[in-house]
């Protein structure tokens, strides 16, 4: 897939699925522009295309605005929006019954608010320019219960899928594609606590039918799919990266 002369924005970039998203469109030959609150990493790749990294919060619409309004003005395009920013607070996200609210909100804020903000700023950029497609990161959580809850990152997940189905079926005739990936258990930042607990791994490995836990990387080769013209008849649906867990009986 050739993403050349393409331009892409990529909220929470500075790392695990963002960054592998990023390197993989810079690799096709896009203009990529990436936000998020981290600084720059050093693995930020440079290839075929171009790189832009601006730090800082993708809650603020101002900061948000003003680097999606760059990322359109400098190359005279909008095509791609890619959402991954998100957080989940083992030691803080619980049950509603037992949470500080003021959590809840903090976490509605970083995970659902800020695809609310980029979409808000991407989209009048993408009508202007006969269309474009957007992917936002969900999770497997937002299609079950737990109990063991993180009863703010659940509920935010399934809002993500409800709120990109609104935007796919709104635009839909101004050429903007809009679906969600849902990964299952993944070795991503979010999970560092697994790095020093090789039994956890094994365990985990041993529940996932194809036998291992996914990799940033094969969210980011689903992510490349449905932002590709291979997807064009592909939106407001949601995608199960998961290794076959949520199919189990």
């Amino acid at each position: 897939m050739s993403f050349n002369g393409k331009t892409a924005v990529i909220a929470g970039g500075g790392g695990g699925m963002g960054l592998a998203c990023a390197n993989d469109l810079v690799g096709a030959g896009a203009s990529v522009f990436v936000m998020d609150l981290k600084a720059e990493p050093a693995d930020l790749a440079r290839g075929d295309g171009t790189t832009s990294y601006h730090q800082g919060d993708v809650t603020d619409e101002s900061f948000v605005a003003q680097v999606i309004d760059q990322a359109a003005s400098s190359t005279g395009r909008l095509d791609f929006l890619v959402n991954t920013t998100g957080v989940l607070w083992f030691d803080k996200d619980k049950s509603i019954c037992d949470m500080d609210m003021d959590v809840w909100d903090q976490v509605m804020s970083i995970n659902l608010k800020s695809i609310a903000l980029t979409a808000r700023h991407a989209i009048p950029h993408m009508k202007k320019t006969g269309g474009g497609a957007m992917v936002h990161i969900s999770s497997s959580d937002a299609l079950r219960g737990d109990n063991k809850p993180q009863d703010a990152y659940g509920a935010s997940k399934a809002a993500i899928v409800r709120l990109s189905k609104s935007i796919a079926i709104q635009f839909a005739g101004d050429g903007i594609r809009s679906n969600t990936i849902l990964p299952g258990p993944v070795m991503s930042p979010m999970q560092d606590r697994w790095k020093d607990n090789p039994n956890a791994i094994e365990a985990i490995n041993a529940h996932i039918p194809v036998g291992r836990v996914g990799t940033p990387q094969d969210i980011a080769d689903a992510c490349l799919f449905l932002l590709s013209d291979k997807a064009s008849f592909v939106t407001g649906t949601e995608l199960l990266v998961d290794g076959g867990c949520m199919a189990k009986p």
